[in-house]
Formats: C-alpha cells, structure tokens, sequence
C-alpha cells in the first residue's frame, strides 16, 4: 500500500483526465458557466490598478473632485461586482465538485457491489474503503482547487501581464526580473511538497491501520499484557505521523518567506526605477503605484499555483486508481434470465470440477444428486472443499468443468438474483451489521414483513430471546453483533436465512459455534423445515447429519465415501473412523 502512496511524475494525465472529465456530462451547463466566471474573474483583476492610476493621475493631481468621486464610486462598484462574482465562483466549484464525485461514488460503489467473490478474496478491504472515500475526496479537489483555478490564476497572469505591458513595457521588465527566481522557487517547493504530503498520507494510513487493528483485537492485547508494548509501538508510529507534518510545515515556512523576499525585492527594484522616471517626468505616479498593486495581483497567484499542480496532481493519481478499480471486469459473465417464483429442489453435480487458482483444484469430479426434499450431508477434514460446494451452488464462484443444475436447469441459466433468493444460507462465521435485529434479518427488503420476521423467528426458536431484549426487534446489535452471543447471532442468521421461506436450504456447519442447548433449538427447527424442502448440510458434529438420507465424505477435493449414517459405519471406513473418535469408542484389539 505505501507504493502506491507515492505520486507520479505526471501532472496531466490526458487519458486521466478525458475519462473523469466524462462525469461533468450531467452539469455541462455550469461546468462552462464556471469556466466564464473563471476567465471574467481574471479578466477584472487588472482593472482596479488601472482605475488607481487614471484616478492619481487624471483626478487627483488635477484636483478634480467631483472626477475623483466619480472614480471611487466605480471602484466601489467593481469591488462589490467582483466579491459577487468571487463567491459564486467559490460556490460554483465546490458544488460542481461534490455533485461529481457523488456521482463517481455511487458508479463506484455499484461497481464493487457487483464484483465476484473472487476479487474480494485477493483485495484488502482497507484498499477498496480508501479508494471509495479517501481518493475519491481528494478527487473532488481536482474540480474545486485544481485543473479550473490553476487555468483562473495562469490566465490572470497572462492578462495582468498583457495591460503592464501596455501601461509601460520598461517598468514590466523590471517587475519581471525577480520572475525566473520566484518560478525556480515555486518548481523547488512543488517537488519537495510532494512528497512531503506522500509521507503524510502514508504516516495517516500506518497511524490508522494500526489503531484500528489494536482496539478490533483488544482482548488479545489484555489477555497477553501487551498493553505497554502497543503503546510503544503508537508511540514510535505517532512520532513518524509528527515527522511527516512537521516536514511538510518547514517546506511552508521556507517558501512563504522566500517568495515575500522575492516580491518586496520586485517592488523595490520598480520604485527605484518608476520613481527616477517619475522625478525626471518620464513616468507618472499613477503608473508607479499601479506597478506596485500589479507585482501584488502578479505573484500571488504565483505563490499558490505551486499548491494547485500539487492538488492536481494528486487528484490525477486518486483519479486512475479509481478508473483502475472501475475498470476491474471480474463480474459474473453470465448473469442468467430465468426467473422462478420457487424451486422444486432437485439440486444435482455432474463431474464438477473447481479450481480458486488455475489448475489448484480443490474439487475434482465431484457427482451427485439430492432429490426434492431430501437431505444430505458433507463431511471431511478442513480444506476437503466442502464449502467450495457451496459457493458454486449460489454461483459466488464459477466451475471450470462439469455442470450444475436445479430442477433440470444448469444454474447459470437462473437469473442470479432468482437464484439466490430462493437458496437459504447460513454459514458458520455470522456478520451482522450495525443496526436493528429486524433491519440485520430483512436488510432492507421492503417485501419482508414485520410479521414474516417474526413468523420466521418463531419457527426457529429465536423469538423468545430477541423479545427480551430493549426494544424486541428494533434491538441495535452494533458492530458484527457484539452485544449479542455466539448462539444468539447464529438465531439470527437462521432467520434470515428462511425468511424467503427458500426451497432449498444450506447449513455451513451453523451449528459448530453454539452450546448444545442453541444448538437443539436449531436442531428442531431445522427437522420442521426439512419437509418438503432440501437440505445440505456441512457438519463437523455428527449428531446433526445421522438422519440425512445421504453422507459425502471428502477428501482433499474427491468423494472417498457416500451412503446413509448406517451404511457408511457398516463400511468401517473414514466415516466410522471419524464417529468413533467423536463418540469416544474403544475399538478392542
């Protein structure tokens, strides 16, 4: 992650900035409306110390009052139509900034919600949150403080120097003699400002992977006393944190000063000459104070552009990793038509092969059948592939060879959201979300009833519990469940699960993780629901699969044993093996 911290040497991405510059389509009118207000805003910048110098010298040295007056009432105006104008220019980008980045956000978001399993599997989460909020944010500046007032401050330059030009060429040249040194000095601090702000970020991430990884898993840091240990550990990562800003603050205070010096010396050098020229009546006072207030309009805006190319610059490389994720096509190729309002329950594998990496297959030639309200079973060591059965019926990931189908249909036919809609999932390692208990078991489905849920929790035996706690339903569970025990969140889950009332049912060792007692709540609800539906199960206990009416034993990804609980103890084989060991037999010489 800290490679790719570092910015590149580009500044304009061309490529880049043609395919963000694609989400100003919807706002094109006051995107060209800001534009004007940017080019009228550098237009009017030269005007005041035009009106400065006409007025000292037509007015004011004529002792013409009412010309004067006439004269400041016009400057008065031309401030007031200029902060007008200013503000709507700040507002403008801002909000054309946002409104851009709120879209790329949503596409963003979109995208990644509909990415397979797979990408997941070999992408930080950190990387996929920095990319949607961190890099996005930094984008917007790109609209806000980047490419359009880097083009408002080069053209105030450009029409700034155009009227001193005209006004008087010599006293120009004077002004702009101090010019190669003040943009070597912008150039210099541009680059080291750089990657001071890399440094920055980098400290920020460091500080906040590290923080947020010891307050997850404070209990094992107060289980083994590391609390002193992590504390230095912060403290040596804050100190880098400080290090980082303190850089970026000395390269500031460094430049600040120096681009002072440099315009106090360009003023100084054009009062020594105006002021020759005005004594020897060659240079009015006019001109030599309106010089004075042009080196002022003329190097601010140089002072900042070192900021604006580094904004920009950032923004360009936030820009292409987003493009790059937007760019990721690891979707489901085929995401099916076939639409069912409920499955019969044929469930059937033929010669199925899978492999997470090319030819690393963790299932080989894997067959079998379940006929419509049967049930059966997996089992085998960690790692047989049992849960790789899974994945490929919900299409979470795809076969290499062989085919799947459900009720004669291969599943890549079915319409995926058909598909999954009506396959009931409960998996061993339950993620609940922060929110209400009825919110975690619908997430959001408005065709899922208050009465469903509670219908649903009924037959599973959760009822009881969840209308015991403050507020029943509307409990907040809070991150990942933490308020709730092991048992209580695999309830919910099982909810969840059948609130579809689905035709097919699988069970991801969901009962591994609980005390007996859950465990039998569990136990008979799932014997209610089998009827009439399929059922597949992965268990490691035993005692949850004898009345399955088929058991597959796996074994590094191939079918060792398949038969009924009776048939496969009578084989003596891995199936009895393993019984005997969890039922604690002693096989007699």
């Amino acid at each position: 992650m800290q490679n790719e911290e570092k910015p590149s040497g580009k500044v304009f991405d061309l490529q880049v900035l043609k395919r963000i510059f694609v989400f100003v389509g919807p706002y094109k009118k006051w995107f060209w409306f800001l534009v004007f207000l940017t080019v009228t805003l550098a237009a009017i910048a030269p005007i005041m110390p035009v009106l400065i110098q006409k007025t000292i010298d037509e007015h004011i040295s004529m002792g013409d009052v009412d010309g004067l007056i006439n004269m400041v009432l016009i400057m008065f105006g031309l401030a007031l139509g200029q902060a007008f104008i200013q503000f709507y220019h700040t507002y403008l980008s801002a909000w054309l900034g946002q409104s851009i980045i709120k879209d790329i956000r949503i596409d963003l978001y979109q995208h990644i919600l509909s990415l397979r399993l797979k990408f997941f599997d070999k992408t930080p989460i950190g990387k996929l949150v920095t990319r949607t909020i961190s890099d996005i944010e930094t984008l917007s500046e790109v609209f806000t403080n980047g490419l359009a007032a880097i083009i408002g401050d080069l053209l105030q330059l450009v029409f700034l120097l155009g009227v001193m030009f005209y006004i008087d060429w010599r006293l120009t040249l004077v002004s702009m003699s101090i010019f190669p040194f003040m943009v070597l000095s912008t150039y210099v601090f541009k680059e080291k400002i750089k990657y001071a702000f890399s440094d920055v970020r980098t400290a920020v991430s460091n500080l906040n992977t590290f923080v947020q990884e010891r307050i997850t898993g404070m209990s094992i840091v107060q289980i083994f006393n590391s609390e002193e240990r992590e504390f230095e550990k912060f403290k040596d990562i804050n100190k880098e944190h400080l290090r980082a800003n303190v850089k970026t603050v000395l390269y500031y205070s460094i430049y600040y000063p120096v681009a002072e010096v440099l315009g106090a010396v360009g003023i100084g050098l054009v009062v020594w000459f105006g002021a020759k020229g005005v004594i020897a009546e060659d240079i009015t006072l006019g001109v030599l104070i309106s010089f004075i207030m042009f080196i002022n309009l003329f190097f601010r805006p140089l002072r900042q552009i070192a900021d604006r190319f580094n904004t920009l610059q950032l923004g360009i490389v936030s820009s292409d990793r987003i493009l790059k994720l937007l760019d990721n096509k690891n979707h489901i190729q085929n995401p099916g038509t076939i639409k069912v309002d409920r499955f019969e329950g044929n469930v059937k594998f033929d010669k199925v092969w899978f492999a997470y990496n090319e030819e690393e297959y963790v299932l080989k030639d894997i067959s079998f059948d379940v006929k419509q309200g049967e049930t059966i079973a997996f089992v085998g060591a960690t790692g047989a592939g049992k849960s790789s059965i899974i994945n490929l019926l919900t299409r979470f990931y795809e076969i290499n060879k062989g085919e799947i189908s459900i009720d004669g249909r291969e599943v890549h036919e079915y319409d995926l959201e058909s598909l999954r809609t009506h396959i009931g999932v409960v998996l061993q390692d339950v993620f609940l979300f922060s929110d209400t208990i009825q919110n975690n078991i619908t997430l959001g489905n408005p065709d899922i009833s208050p009465e469903d849920v509670k219908k649903a929790a009924e037959t599973v035996g959760a009822l009881e519990f969840i209308e015991k706690l403050p507020g029943g339903f509307d409990y907040n569970v809070m991150e990942r469940g933490a308020t709730l025990s092991v048992g209580q969140r695999q309830l919910i889950s099982f909810v969840r699960a059948i609130v579809y009332d689905p035709k097919i049912i699988i069970l991801d060792e969901a009962t591994s993780s609980v005390d007996s007692e859950t465990e039998e709540l569990i136990q008979n609800a799932i014997d209610r629901l089998m009827k009439g539906r399929t059922s597949i199960v992965i268990a490691h206990r035993l005692a949850t699969i004898q009345k399955a009416n088929k058991i597959i034993v796996l074994d590094r990804g191939e079918i060792k044993e398949m038969g009924s609980h009776s048939e496969l103890l009578e084989k003596d084989g891995y199936y009895s093996q393993l019984h005997k060991i969890q039922y604690k037999e002693v096989v007699k010489a």
